[in-house]
């Protein structure tokens, strides 16, 4: 449940030295605090709204160990603040109509986009230099457009054997480690969103905006802690999804070419560019897989089938993204990617000032829903 914490030691360590509290007890204690909260008419508004939260989906998390049955769409909504609902095949089958058209070749779309994707990978010796150079790029263009603290840095490591394509450790003191899974090729198409998702103006910006400017400045330890199964990951997810479009572009694809050609790596910007508008709708086939496996009981073979097809991946790729679907911690955790992006852009509405509300203030998905209504 603790993705990070880097608060007082003097926590960590009392945590470390108790015995495991039982789930039954977390829980009470859960619904205690949700009482304490609700009646602390002298804590700011909208902390208590964004602390009442976070306790939500952690009481949820603690019933569902402590043995309280609870279906998987009331789950996600209670742990990241949204409801999910399946997405029409159609749009789906819509969505591979327009691709059909855009990419070049002739033969079923399943087989030649898969083909064209598997050219379209980062070679293993191009990896390094090519996210480094982005992310310098996109590090620029964060911080002339919201600013960066003083010393913060990002360290870039590549891993294997984990069910994600990256993953940001922060560590505190305005300090990322962010690493790269190359279980599987990584395509050139999405490195610049991967970079920009983890990096700039992604987690590690809003970490370190977060970390001096409401922990430094105002004290508030609750964001020292990040949390799987709370609304915190949805908000957080959203805005890093949506990150490299707002310091590059609605079409960032010419700005991420520029890095990425030099090094001799495959990236046709223009044909990339189309393929994301055609094929945008395509990132809730996710969602759908999840409701399948968890809502109505699929198994997973099923559920690698369904998304080998709608989402046009080699059935490697497919049961990587399954593996994601059906790990413990994470099984609820795509709808953080489904909806948390969908959210968090008609919240921006393309305006850079209130993506930097997102990357700077404890928000709910319920305040930004208000907002955008």
């Amino acid at each position: 449940m603790v993705d990070a914490y880097y608060g007082p030691a003097d926590l960590a360590a009392r945590a470390a030295a108790e015995a495991p509290r039982p789930p039954a007890e977390l829980e009470t204690r859960a619904r205690r605090l949700l009482a304490d909260l609700a009646a602390d008419t002298d804590l700011d508004a909208t902390r208590r709204r964004f602390l009442s939260a976070q306790v939500a989906g952690l009481r949820t998390t603690a019933a569902k160990l402590a043995g309280e049955r609870i279906g998987y769409v009331d789950e996600v909504q209670a742990c990241y603040g949204v409801r999910p609902e399946m997405v029409a095949e159609d749009t789906f089958a819509a969505a591979h109509r327009r691709l059909d058209e855009v990419l070049p070749g002739s033969g079923p779309l399943g087989e030649r986009y898969m083909a064209w994707r598997e050219t379209q990978v980062v070679p293993p010796d191009k990896l390094r230099p090519a996210v480094d150079s982005l992310a310098e790029d996109l590090r620029q263009r964060t911080a002339t457009l919201f600013g960066l603290p003083e010393g913060e840095r990002v360290e870039f490591d590549l891993v294997t054997n984990e069910p994600w394509a990256g993953f940001n450790y922060y560590l505190g003191d305005l300090r990322s480690r962010v690493v790269i899974n190359v279980d599987l090729p990584v395509p050139s198409a999405g490195l610049g969103h991967l970079v920009a998702h983890e990096a700039y103006p992604g987690h590690h910006t809003e970490h370190c905006r977060k970390e001096v400017g409401l922990v430094r400045r105002r004290q508030h330890l609750e964001e020292t802690i990040f949390l799987v199964g709370t609304p915190q990951c949805l908000l957080a997810e959203g805005l890093a999804d949506l990150g490299l479009e707002v310091v590059a572009g609605r079409r960032p694809e010419p700005v991420v070419a520029s890095h990425l050609r030099p090094l001799g790596i495959p990236y046709d910007a223009d044909l990339v560019a189309q393929l994301a508008e055609a094929g945008e709708s395509l990132g809730t086939v996710r969602g759908n897989a999840a409701l399948l496996l968890h809502d109505q009981g699929a198994d997973v073979d099923t559920v690698v089938d369904y998304l080998a097809r709608w989402s046009l991946l080699s059935r490697p790729r497919a049961k990587k993204a399954v593996q994601f679907l059906t790990d413990p911690t994470w099984r609820a955790y795509v709808y953080c990617y489904v909806e948390g992006v969908a959210l968090c852009r008609r919240f921006v509405a393309g305006d850079p000032a209130r993506f930097a509300r997102l990357i700077s203030e404890q928000l709910t998905p319920a305040d930004l829903g208000a907002a955008a209504a």
